[in-house]
Parts: C-alpha cells; structure tokens; sequence
C-alpha cells in the first residue's frame, strides 16, 4: 500500500558521506500526514511546517490561518527521534491517541519493529502501550556497560553546528560537557561565535516538553543561563569575545566537580551520572523494575517480546509474527520468540476475559551459580483481567529436562517423552517433599506445556515441551541487600532469625547442585519487607537443588551455612548478637521440623510410597533417607560447628576459620 506521509527534507535514514544520520530529530503532523526533517530543533520544525502551509494556502489564494489555528496546528505534532534504523516517537503522555495515530502512519512507510516509544518511566505512557500488549516497543534501557558506553555514543547531536551535545531522548534536553565546551574555542572565532549564540539562545528555551533545550552537564548553581544572558556573540567585537568565552569557560569549570571535567565513558562514575542525565526526567530513579513492581534483581533484565492485544475479547496476535514467518528478515526473527504466542494462548484459554498480556524474557542468570545443562529459558508475564484492578505478574521457566533435551540426546519420541513426565512428576514431587518440612515457597506453582516443532534427520514434527508457571513473589533477593541496610540494629536482627529459620528446611532437604555445592543465600532466597522496610519473611522462589544431597553428613556443610552470616558481619553494629540471632532460629526450626516428624511419622514415612524406593536414587528413596538423617542429627552440634566458622576456634571474628579453607 503505497504511504501516505509526504517529507519535507531529507528521509529520516539519509546519511552524509562520512556515514552519520543528517537530521537526529523529526517532527510528525499525522492528521496532515506531513513529517517534516530539516535541521534545527523541533520548535524549529514546527514553525517550518507552518511556514511551509501558509505558503501553499498563498499559493491557493487561502486567507492565512489565524493564531488559534496555528496553535491548534502546533500541538498536533508528535516528536520523533531518529536512531540508526529505528524511529523513535516521543509521545506527550495526556494524548496517547496522537502517538499512536503517528505509529500507524509511520507504518506505512516502516516496518513496525524499528518504530518504537519512549518515555518508559512515564506511568501513563507506559500503561497505555501495556494495554496493546506492546510492552516490547518501548524503547529498553541499556542492560550492560557496552550498551550505556554505545547508547552514550549514540547520543551525540548537533543543531546547527557541530555535534556539541549529549541529547536525552525522552525530555529533548541536550546536555553540554565542560570538556565540549572548551573545545569550542579550537574551532575558530566564527565556529564560536556560532555555538555561543546557539548555546545563549537554547539554555534559556524550553521545549514542548517543558523541559530546557540545553542544560550544562553536571554544572552546579554557580553556573548557568543567566550568564550567558545579555550577550549578543554574533556582533561582539574579536576582543571582547575571546574575555567573554574565557571568563564563561572558568565559571563552566569551577562548577562542576574534577570527575566530570573530562568526558569519559570508561569511568564508572561519568559515565552512570551521564546514562542518568539521558535518560531519566528531571533526575528520578531509572529501574526497569519500575514497569512492574519488580524487584532489582530484574534491574534492567527484561527484553519485552512481541505478543497479542486483546479487544472485545478478541485476541490480535501482534503482525510482526507474520512477518517472522515470511522468514525474510533475520532481524524480525530473532525478535519473535514462538513461545510467547503459546504462552498468550495458555492465558487466553485460561483466563478467558483479559484486558493485555505482556511477556518478557529474563535475560542471563539472575543468580550467581553456574549455569547447567539443560533448559534454561525464564520470561516474566504481566497480564490483567478486564474486571479486575489487580495486575497478575507471573513468573515462567521451562522444564529443564523436557522432550526436547531427550531427543537431542538421542533418545527415541516415545522414551524422551516419558522421561519428560518423569522429570515433572520428580519436580513436582520435591516441592511437596519441601513443603511438608516447612520450606517456605510460593504458595502457587502450575505445570503447564507448549507446542513447539523439532527437527530430526529428514523429519519435522511436534513436540509438547513443559514449563511451571508461579506468582511473582515481591521481594528482593538475599544475595542482593545492599550492605548498608544491616547497619540497622533492628533490620540486622530480622533478617539473622529469617535466615536461620530458612537454613533449617534448606540443609535438612540436602539442597545442593549436581557438584555438591551447598545452594542458599544465592538468588532464590526472596526477603519481603513490612511497610517500615523491616524484613517480615524470607520465601524461596525455586527449590532448584533440593534433595540432590540425600546421604552426606549435614555437619560437613557447616562452612557453607556459616558464609551468609560471615560475609555480612563488618556491616552490623552487634557481630555477637546476629550470629545468636541466626543460629538460634536455625536450631529452634531445626527441632520444630524434627520435632514434627517424630510426632507424625507415619504420614511423613508413607507420603511417597507410590512406588518402591530404589537405591538407584529415585524420589521415594531419596525422601526416606533424607527423613532418617533428619532423626538422627543433633542441630545444636551443627549449631555450634557454623559458629566455629564464623568466629574461628578460639571465637575471635578476626581468627580463620577452624576448617581448612575457610569462608571469605
């Protein structure tokens, strides 16, 4: 279908000979259908697509407009920002029908995954693209120092003259650096003379956002605006601008603090404040966790995935899946992921009434062991109910030994398949195993399963791939407390007793990996806070590892419950009273677990006889023995070994440890 949209200036993607985009900024009139692309800011585009209509309304022998309606014309643009192939619309978060008349219009002439939105931090923005189930076109923050080291790069625009600015996206605020603003005076009198006006004019302008044109970076009060106030730099004799210029670049440098007088990426420091400078508004927070509640541990973590929009019901798989399966662009491939349609259908079967769904795909670990074979694919799904004012938030993680992984060890369709339903059976299993001695996981866990196609040899066919669906628990990670919370006496306290009472469950079902790593305290362990941000519970979001250890000694894994408390002594105000605090409630769960078996052992003995135990190590076998050393162990003999390795022998912090190779 051929476009609609008529440009005025360049194409959005036109290039110079040195390879950079002409025009880094675009101003849309979508009702007009005009797109304007000429250099300048969009205050300046603007008033060109007014100067351009009057002409042709001359030219048509049409009276001018009127001031109310070139008003009525001026806010009827949408800001657009040009990256290196992708558009950007900026749009004003009281008018998202704009924005989206804009989209649809740019479609015609662009492939919708290089159209995206931003403003991610903006509530409004953000619940309104949710509500199409495009979360995925929100433009993402960067999620590694490369990508802010690239998107800071990226960044660069000019005006009218050289590229002297870091520009924000979002607010349309072009940041000048001390470093930039010294190297104007390299260029010459009449390259100066030039960007002073242009700097003197834009600090002092604000835009449709009502956010400054130009801001100087990391500049305090002393410096600002005002000084430039007052000078006309084009007419200023030779002289006088050369003092003025000196005399503005001394007050630029004593404002701003030595370690953002230099431009450099590779500092951690200029480079966060920089990242921050582009891309938050007015200096609030950036975390992608805000999009959902998350906690950081998804800080920057989530890459939203095209899916489906509901409407009257109706599910609208998103036209980027038809084009994926065209199969002409890699780059449309790679971005849809087949398995969110299933999981979309799934909640659509399910749920029945839903107003959006959302899917992301967590990406990399989110804990600090290593990664094993097997599946490992994480997604976070954000779905709502059309009669309900609660957003579900659900985690998903496919089963890490399914058909799939069966097969492409060799095994024949039949015997891959009936070790997936093993395996589940077997996970299922260990969670009711965990449950019945009292390790506190979400209340909530779903197996599920997917279509997917598999290829072998000359044959494609489906094949039914299992995951586990559970409520998001709102929490942050163990492992992730930032160390200055337990300078609070009280939080240190909570915290030790909530630790204790979870080491308990955590060693007596031998959690552990395949190498007989002790797994806790390492990114499963959720502490959910009260409304005084005093820790109130500790739930382990997976029981990844639980029963891997059936038969080893439990005391053997002292050092490895002693680590949690070690690591974190130097931070609290009283070592002595938060280690009592965390062994003490490990021995009084300990004992209440105990306590509870011998008192009911039978319901516990017979739980799993489903089938007879094997020694191979089948789940009903495993459980007994981990059930007998349960009996036979003395918590306040382990009790007091993780002691001697947290204090050393003789109970001095300072001491090593007593076993060798000790905890650091």
């Amino acid at each position: 279908m051929p476009s609609s949209l008529l440009i005025l200036g360049d194409h959005p993607f036109a290039k110079t000979p040195q390879g950079k985009l002409k025009c880094r900024i675009g101003t849309i009139f979508p009702r007009d259908g005009v797109l304007v692309m000429l250099p300048g800011i969009h205050a300046t585009q603007r008033r060109a697509y007014l100067d351009w209509l009057e002409e042709h309304r001359r030219a048509s022998s049409l009276e001018p407009l009127s001031p109310t309606e070139q008003s009525a014309v001026w806010i009827r643009a949408v800001d657009l920002v040009i990256e290196e192939g992708v558009l950007l619309i900026r749009p004003d978060p009281a008018n998202m029908e704009l924005a989206f008349e804009a989209d649809e219009l740019l479609q015609e002439s662009y492939p919708k995954h290089r159209i995206r939105f931003l403003h991610v931090l903006n509530k409004q923005v953000r619940e309104a693209i949710k509500r199409r189930g495009e979360l995925w076109r929100i433009a993402p923050l960067p999620r590694t120092i490369d990508e802010m080291k690239a998107m800071i790069a990226a960044s660069r625009i000019a005006i009218g003259g050289k590229e002297v600015y870091y520009y924000n996206n979002t607010t349309g605020t072009r940041y000048v650096t001390y470093q930039d603003f010294v190297w104007l005076g390299t260029l010459g009198e009449e390259e100066l003379r030039r960007h002073l006006s242009e700097i003197g004019a834009c600090c002092t302008r604000t835009n449709a956002q009502r956010n400054l044109e130009v801001r100087f970076f990391q500049a305090d009060a002393s410096f600002g605006p005002a000084d430039l106030a007052g000078y006309d730099f084009a007419s200023l004799p030779s002289a006088e601008l050369w003092e003025t210029y000196q005399r503005l670049k001394g007050k630029f440098r004593e404002a701003v603090a030595p370690a953002f007088r230099h431009d450099d990426p590779s500092s951690a420091e200029w480079r966060n404040r920089m990242v921050s400078a582009l891309l938050a508004p007015r200096d609030e927070e950036v975390a992608e966790e805000i999009l959902l509640g998350l906690s950081p541990e998804f800080y920057m973590s989530i890459h939203w995935l095209p899916g489906a929009r509901i409407e009257h019901g109706e599910l609208f798989l998103d036209p980027v899946f038809e084009a994926a399966a065209s199969g002409a662009d890699d780059e449309v491939n790679v971005l849809c992921d087949e398995k969110v349609r299933q999981f979309i259908f799934n909640f659509v079967r399910e749920y029945g009434d839903l107003e959006y769904v959302n899917v992301g795909r967590v990406i990399g670990s989110l804990s600090h062991r290593e990664l094993a074979r097997g599946r490992r694919d994480v997604y976070v799904a954000a779905l709502k109910l059309r009669n309900s004012d609660r957003e579900i938030v659900l985690i998903i993680r496919m089963m890490k030994w399914g058909t799939r992984e069966h097969l492409d060890a060799g095994r024949p369709l039949d015997e891959a398949m009936i070790r997936s339903e093993q395996y589940m059976e077997y996970i299922l299993d260990r969670r009711l195993g965990c449950r019945q001695l009292w390790m506190n996981l979400p209340p909530r866990i779903t197996a599920k399963r997917i279509s997917e196609w598999y290829a072998r040899g000359p044959w494609r066919f489906r094949i039914w791939s299992p995951y586990f669906e559970r409520d998001y628990v709102h929490g942050i990670a163990t492992d992730k407390l930032p160390n200055y919370r337990f300078e609070n006496l009280e939080y240190a306290m909570a915290f030790a007793r909530l630790l204790g009472q979870a080491a308990a469950p955590n060693m007596i079902v031998g959690r552990c990996d395949l190498e007989g790593k002790v797994l806790f305290d390492d990114g499963d362990e959720m502490v959910i806070e009260d409304a005084r941000g005093i820790p109130q519970e500790i739930v382990v979001a997976d029981h990844t590892g639980t029963f891997n250890d059936f038969l080893s000694d439990l005391i053997l894994w002292a050092k490895d419950y002693a680590k949690p408390i070690r690591k974190r002594l130097r931070f609290v105000r009283d070592p002595e009273a938060f280690v009592a605090g965390y062994l003490d409630a490990f021995v009084e769960r300990f004992l209440a677990i105990q306590n509870e078996y011998r008192q009911r052992r039978n319901a516990f003995d017979t739980v799993f006889k489903y089938q007879p135990p094997d020694s191979a190590g089948n789940f009903p076998y495993r459980w007994q023995k981990v059930l007998e050393r349960l009996d036979e162990t003395d918590p306040h003999e382990i009790a007091e070994r993780i002691r001697q390795e947290i204090f050393g022998a003789a109970g001095d912090l300072n001491a090593e440890p007593a076993a060798a190779g000790a905890a650091s």
